[in-house]
This record gives C-alpha cells, structure tokens and sequence, in this order.
C-alpha cells in the first residue's frame, strides 16, 4: 500500500494553512507531521482521513497492485484517531470499546485483548467520566487495536500518556509497521525510531 500526497493545499475558512506539500509513504513506513500550532497539522490528517477537501493538489491511496482505493474501501483501510479523545462519560470502559467495535465490525471478543494491550483491564467497570487524562487517551488509542486497519493517522498521540503508555504506544505502532502497515502522526515529539518527517510552515 502506497499513500501519495502531490500539491496539496488547504484554506481553513479564507486563509490558506499550507501549500505545495508533497510526500509518499509505503507499508512499513512511519511519516511525522512538525510544525507550529496553526500550521494545518489536524487538518491535513482530516484531509487524508478523507474528512476534508483540498483547495489543490492530488491524493491517493493505492492497494498492494497500485490501485487506487476509494469510498468505503478507502474508509475501511484506515484508522483516525483525533487529538479530541470524546470519551462518553456515562458509559463504561469496556462499553466504550464494544461500541466502537461493532462500529468497526470487529469481534467483541477481540474488545478484552484491546484492553489487555493498552493496560485497561483493571479499569474495564470504570465509567469514562472518572478517568483520568491519560487513561482516556489510551481508551481512544485501543480503538486500533480492535479491527487490522493498514494506514493509521495519529494526531497527538503521546497527549497526557506517562513513560510506561509511551512504551505501550511504540510497541503497538512498532508491531503495525513490522506488519505492512503505514502511520502518518502529528506530533511534536517523535516516539518511533527512524520516523520520517514532514515540516508545515502556515501558508508556505
């Protein structure tokens, strides 16, 4: 799987947030988004996301035979995740997860490995509006691990996790990429060894 950004720009109302961005990343590969805060990040990870149109340029997403993938096919071959955890606080921790789940189509078998994976098991009964920062971001970052998804776009991803979350972060990513898979992050900290990096400047 390739995914191949030619010319992009964006506008975020009248303004344009960036322009002439150019890039290519294939399975196993891990690409960085840097840039200030207003420089269009999130917005050209909603872009891919397929979530917002561009004011110019061409992206595709093209399969294993250099197809292009679109509509639910492309839908279903990527993970977002937003930097906005919206963590239902009513419903429990494993609540939280079966809906996503069958959101996604997977398994609810696969929702306790999920909590494994992300060290959520003992917080499984604990309603969403009692966790903490930090758990809540693990709760939203479990959702990769529900159903195989082969691009996944992380914006922040490292927001409020501790040292031991971190860890648990880079060996899931690690594993993903091992598997063929490619991840596109905005992130102001690099937490995956060998990352390639994409610099934003507003408007450049």
């Amino acid at each position: 799987m390739r995914l191949v950004a030619e010319g992009l720009a964006a506008l975020r109302g009248e303004r344009v947030v960036f322009r002439h961005v150019n890039f290519e990343v294939s399975s196993g590969q891990a690409l960085v988004l840097y840039g200030p805060n207003g420089s269009g990040k999130t917005t050209l990870l909603r872009i891919l996301a397929g979530l917002l149109a561009v004011m110019a340029g061409r992206l595709r997403l093209l399969d294993n035979d250099s197809q292009p993938l679109t509509g639910e096919a492309r839908d279903g071959a990527l993970h977002f995740i937003s930097h906005q955890d919206m963590i239902r606080t009513q419903l429990r921790v494993r609540e939280t997860l079966r809906f996503h789940a069958a959101l996604l189509g997977a398994p609810a078998r696969d929702v306790d490995a999920a909590l494994d994976v992300w060290g959520l098991s003992a917080l499984a009964g604990i309603s969403g509006g009692f966790l903490s920062a930090g758990q809540r971001r693990r709760l939203s970052l479990a959702r990769l691990s529900l159903q195989p998804r082969r691009l996944w776009l992380l914006d922040e991803p490292l927001v409020a996790l501790d040292a031991q979350a971190r860890a648990r972060l880079n060996n899931v990513c690690n594993k993903h990429l091992a598997d063929g898979g490619i991840i596109v992050a905005a992130t102001h900290e690099p937490f995956l060894a060998g990352m390639r990096t994409l610099h934003l400047s507003s408007g450049a």
